[in-house]
């Protein structure tokens, strides 16, 4: 019976039950895909859409505007040529995608593809956006200037007459906030189980990742342009500053500074621990150094830290809650000393007084009476307290001193060199530092030689002009280059960017002062500081040079043609890595400091300059081009160059 229960075939109910469920699942997974294709067409569009009103903006508009000074221009549109062309290299890449499954896969993998170059494009405009807004809205009070941007907008966009520039240039700032979200839209409407699923979740959490790394870029930027500006205060607007928060944040520092003075807490950049770094060599002087500083850390440092504690830091405490019913009752003396005042007037003048008056008068006296014959006796038991735990923060201090002598006496007799003189050991120091100072000094001079002389590094158009523009009404000597970002402040300050050029009108100020020079940027003149400034070197277009890789040091010496049939003794190169690179990807190589590489490509397949295709020990990859650095082939002799005859074959 048994055999034929477990034998017996479903149920009619049970089988349509079963075909049911089937049909709802199939529906689900349809309704799935079609959640996705229309998710992921979204995206494309409305970056196509996106691509598009970039360029209207970059081109069209900023071309319309010629009224406006190019300075400003710059700062309004910022880099959105950078944004237009990593995002229209993005598109296209999208749009090589033959069917909307191909598409789906290759989503994920091209966010992760142009995840650092969209962080490091967005993060600078979104970082001046604000800035941008603020020019914007003065042209709003010079009807002039307003009237001019109504009518390029309206002519070219008029969908954004009534919002003007800001319509377009929210539109990057919108764009790459956006890109999580639609990523997630389309992560959720695809299986687990489908290939492209860990490539898509992988791409939400970078670009994730993205709008976090711009924001904490953006929020370091306004500070530093917050306390910046502070820093060019006069001392009439940091007394109109003081206030009770500012007060606070004073004591408190205060407290801190004191506090680490006295060794209670211990300084942020003394708390590295180099006796728990593993320095990976065996034995000798090394090891027994990290033994005695492993003991000292773990044993008498702990020991005086749980003495001054319970010794200094809680009496110390105390006395702090001690004091602070006097500080309140003195307060609030002075608070009655004015009401005592104003009744005294009144009796003065009138004779008399109320019930509530005398109250005041009676509270007053009480209250002084009270300060003036106990507040003496206060403070010399606190001054007495004090003296105290100052006794016992030097008697520590003492102590801890003893300790640390005595263990590293006992440890210096099993150290090098620990029978040697003091005159004798400062001497075989001294020598040391000499021969290595020397061989260091040898070294940077032979290297001297053979780096490439300052080559002019490429300017965007606008740029150019300006800098075309400059030439025209000043010679080249009065041509300067920005050597980092300058935030102004106060009266005639400019704001500049890292890289901009300038010409230098006079080397001081009104004042005489010749840190502060006045400097024409081709729309504005105002002040800049002169250490951030250095001379811009104008270098010829056809000057013929000589180049491999792209990096900044990754530069050959400038090449003249030499006049006669005579051999110039050149110097023989070779690449070398100048900093250590670990490989990410299969497409990588890792490489060490200092490791010669064979340079086969100087850009990627997409015509990158900022990867390089290069050959290390049979292997081949692709590393960043400023790791890369040419240096004269060594010979027995060090970095000496070459004599002899050598031709440009032999490089």
């Amino acid at each position: 019976m048994a055999s034929y229960l477990e034998s017996e075939p479903p149920s009619p109910g049970e089988s349509s039950g079963d075909e049911s469920q089937g049909v709802e699942a199939t529906r689900i997974c349809e309704k799935m895909k079609l959640n996705q294709r229309l998710a992921a067409k979204e995206l494309v569009n409305t970056e196509a859409k996106y691509v598009h009103n970039l360029q209207l903006c970059a081109s069209d508009i900023r071309s319309h505007l010629h009224e406006l000074p190019q300075g400003d221009l710059d700062v309004i549109f910022s880099n959105i040529d950078d944004i237009i062309k990593v995002n229209s290299r993005f598109l296209k890449d999208l749009e090589k995608a033959g069917s909307e499954e191909e598409q789906i896969s290759l989503l994920g993998n091209l966010f992760l593809e142009f995840q650092e170059e969209m962080e490091n494009t967005y993060k600078v405009y979104c970082a001046c956006y604000n800035q941008a807004l603020a020019l914007v809205e003065t042209y709003r009070k010079v009807p002039k200037l307003q009237k001019v941007i109504h009518d390029v907008i309206t002519a070219l966009v008029p969908q954004a007459c009534a919002s003007g520039l800001s319509f377009l240039l929210v539109m990057p700032v919108q764009r790459v906030t956006r890109y999580p979200l639609l990523l997630q839209k389309i992560l959720e409407n695809t299986p687990p189980d489908d290939e492209a699923y860990e490539a898509l979740q992988r791409a939400t959490r970078a670009m994730q990742e993205v709008n976090s790394n711009i924001n904490e870029y953006k929020r370091q930027k306004e500070i530093a342009t917050k306390y910046n500006k502070l820093e060019h205060l006069t001392v009439r607007e940091r007394l109109a500053r003081i206030n009770t928060h500012s007060i606070s944040k004073k004591t408190l520092r205060l407290s801190q500074l004191f506090k680490q003075e006295a060794g209670i807490v211990t300084r942020t950049f003394l708390r590295i621990k180099p006796y728990e770094c593993d320095l990976e060599m065996e034995g000798g002087a090394v090891q027994q150094y990290c033994c005695f500083t492993r003991d000292l850390h773990l044993l008498v440092f702990l020991e005086f830290k749980q003495r001054l504690e319970r010794l200094v830091y809680h009496p110390l405490h105390h006395l702090s809650k001690a004091l602070l019913g006097p500080q309140n009752l003195i307060k609030k003396r002075l608070d009655k000393l004015l009401d005592f005042e104003r009744t005294e007037e009144k009796l003065a003048e009138m004779g008399s007084m109320t019930y509530e008056e005398e109250a005041i008068r009676h509270t007053y006296q009480a209250l002084n009476s009270l300060l003036v014959s106990e507040l003496p006796q206060f403070n010399q038991v606190a001054i007495q307290w004090l003296g105290q735990i100052l006794n016992t923060l030097m008697a520590l201090q003492r102590d801890l001193a003893q300790q640390v002598l005595q263990r590293a006496e006992r440890e210096l007799g099993q150290l090098p060199h620990s029978h040697v003189s003091d005159f004798d050991f400062r001497k075989l120091i001294e020598d040391t530092l000499d021969k290595t100072s020397a061989q260091l000094q040898s070294f940077c001079q032979n290297f001297q030689k053979v780096l490439p002389v300052p080559v002019r590094q490429p300017l965007q158009p606008a740029a150019e002009r300006q800098v075309q523009a400059l030439m025209s009404k000043y010679s080249p000597s009065k041509l300067y280059q920005v050597t980092s970002n300058i935030s102004g402040s106060g009266n005639l300050a400019l704001t500049l960017q890292k890289g901009q050029i300038v010409a230098v009108l006079q080397d001081r100020d009104i004042k005489g002062n010749t840190s502060r020079w006045l400097v024409d940027t081709g729309g504005y003149r105002g002040y800049v500081p002169a250490g951030k400034l250095e001379p811009y070197q104008v270098v010829p277009h056809d000057k013929p040079s000589m180049q491999s890789g792209s990096g900044d040091g990754f530069k050959f010496l400038p090449v003249e043609t030499p006049r006669s049939s005579t051999h110039v003794a050149m110097p023989v190169f070779q690449v070398v890595a100048a900093y250590p690179f670990v490989a990410r990807s299969n497409y990588e190589v890792s490489l060490q400091a200092g490791q010669s590489v064979t340079v086969l490509e100087r850009q990627d397949k997409k015509g990158n300059p900022e990867w390089s295709l290069v050959e290390v020990n049979g292997q081949r990859g692709y590393v960043p081009s400023n790791f890369l650095v040419c240096v004269p082939s060594p010979t027995p002799w060090g970095w000496s160059l070459p004599t002899g005859d050598s031709s440009l074959s032999h490089m």
